[in-house]
């Protein structure tokens, strides 16, 4: 959850609208009371804004360029080292959920 002041909101509301719109929720303080609660109101359905999301926190990304599908054909086509056991990783992880 983000914090801010009213100054800050007023000064940067588009990048706290973003965030907003990515899932976080703002609390707005006003000499260190809280005041207010910015959420997103819209609902269309788990994981629409998941992307978003991930963004917002820094888990992803935005791509840098773009990606020929040549370039993604060859780095598809090469073999996976030994060292990279993703059937045992995906097992791993499923089993963590349950």
């Amino acid at each position: 959850m983000e914090k801010a002041s009213v100054s800050r909101l007023k000064n940067a509301l588009s990048a706290y609208l973003c965030r907003v719109r990515a899932g976080q929720s703002v609390i707005i303080y006003d000499t260190d009371v809280p005041i207010a609660r910015i959420e997103c109101i819209e609902d269309s359905g788990a994981g629409s804004n998941r992307l978003a999301l991930l963004d917002a926190q820094g888990i992803t990304r935005p791509a840098s360029g773009t990606l020929s599908a040549k370039r993604l054909r060859r780095s598809l086509s090469r073999p996976l080292p030994r060292s990279a056991r993703l059937l045992e990783a995906l097992r791993a992880e499923r089993a963590e959920d349950r």
